[in-house]
């Protein structure tokens, strides 16, 4: 029977990937040239620490939080390192294309490559709603694609003179409703087997804890990384410590509360301590106590409560299996932070006896339905895309399986 075995992307593959590396490596040869204009070294230091911090985020963090699946560790790990590789070469192109329109060259520097890298990271949250059900090549049209929409709804966020950094901070809320598009448009029905091998066990749930430890430590650089007024980016990073802080601990209580014998789920500790993060990530610049961002934290936190309804909702009534749970992770907090972004502006307007209050409420929610109607848009069509035969998707059977890609030994297969 077919569904026994793999199918091979050698046909494809590196046909595709090492076709369009070609192509990229062209674009950057005739329309890119490196910043040489003299920078302050103290400056240059502190950009540099940001990007690190922000690639640390990106292939620690993020490659290793879905990491914790019984038997597809090894591609959660590597498939988001080559995506993450590719999106950033992709977005430099994609972020500088203005600047072709006017027959000038694309100039890389460092901020250039952190905010590619941000773009990128928009990849690896949405491949979690997918992951173990997709191949390689699948992932690399879906990072062409999102990268491509990420960046067009910036623009179109800059054109209504939409803050820099709101639009860059609403990746979470984009991503997640991309992804779960995505996984909509590829929903079907898994046989037994391959619903066994869509579990979480214990050694592989602690590289996972890895990936959130390293995400709970950087997430203060990357709601700060594009702020540079000092006094707003040192109030960004303290209220990111606090609403981390506090939605660490209301999602561990929260988790041993809601399970019958008062046990914690270490899934939900993977997740909802991050959701602070999230939650904060528009408004940690303007948020003038440490009160509001820990209340933040709170309300993000007790989101874990309703992970496992949730889960029941998106399976069994809309067809979404959300594999890592990103519409809880970053969905529903890029939400509320969202929401509590414009609620503080409106609130600065009204006590500011600005005239404008109305234009700033609606400036404000527009970001975020642009957001999120973008990333239904564009998921939509990415879903329906790879739908397509030709991208030779793994067969049900082998979801969930690092055989089906990996050269797997002997030993590997007795130990799993």
């Amino acid at each position: 029977m077919s569904s026994k075995y793999p199918r091979s992307v050698r046909g494809c593959l590196p046909l595709w990937t090492l076709t369009l590396e070609g192509a990229l490596i062209v674009a950057f040869f005739f329309f890119t040239e490196y910043d040489i204009s003299p920078n302050n070294h103290k400056t240059m230091v502190i950009l540099g620490a940001v990007l690190q911090d922000l690639t640390v985020m990106a292939a620690l963090g993020l490659g290793f939080l879905p990491s914790a699946l019984w038997r597809f560790g090894w591609s959660s790990v590597a498939f988001a390192l080559l995506m993450l590789a590719l999106g950033v070469q992709w977005a430099v192109l994609l972020d500088g294309f203005p600047k072709l329109l006017s027959s000038e060259k694309v100039v890389i520097t460092l901020p250039s490559i952190q905010k590619a890298t941000m773009s990128a990271m928009s990849v690896l949250i949405s491949a979690g709603a997918i992951l173990g059900k997709t191949n390689l090549v699948q992932l690399v049209v879906m990072v062409l694609m999102e990268v491509a929409a990420f960046v067009a709804m910036r623009v179109i966020s800059h054109l209504f003179l939409f803050d820099d950094h709101v639009s860059m901070m609403h990746v979470h809320v984009f991503a997640a409703y991309f992804g779960l598009m995505v996984a909509r448009c590829l929903s079907r029905r898994m046989p037994k087997a391959a619903e066994e091998k869509n579990r979480r066990t214990t050694s592989p749930s602690l590289f996972a804890m890895l990936g959130t430890l390293f995400l709970w430590m950087f997430w203060p650089s990357f709601n700060s990384a594009l702020i540079f007024m000092p006094l707003e980016r040192k109030t960004a990073v303290f209220n990111t410590y606090y609403a981390l802080a506090v939605s660490t601990v209301t999602a561990i209580s929260v988790s041993a509360l809601v399970h019958p014998q008062g046990k914690i789920n270490m899934n939900h500790v993977h997740n909802a301590v991050l959701a602070g993060g999230v939650a904060v990530g528009a408004s940690c610049h303007i948020i003038a106590s440490p009160w509001i961002a820990m209340v933040l934290g709170l309300l993000a936190g007790l989101i874990v409560g309703g992970a496992k309804c949730l889960q029941v909702c998106f399976n069994h009534v809309l067809g979404i299996d959300d594999t890592c749970g990103v519409h809880y992770t970053f969905g529903l907090p890029g939400l509320l932070g969202g929401i509590a972004y414009i609620g503080l502006m409106t609130y600065q307007a009204i006590w500011s006896k600005d005239p404008m209050v109305t234009h700033v409420a609606l400036l404000t929610t527009g970001a975020l339905s642009l957001a999120v109607a973008m990333g239904l848009a564009s998921g939509l069509l990415t879903g329906l895309l790879l739908q397509l035969k030709i991208w030779r998707a793994p067969h049900a059977a082998k979801y969930f399986d690092d055989q089906a890609f990996w050269e797997v030994s002997f030993f590997n297969l007795l130990m799993s």
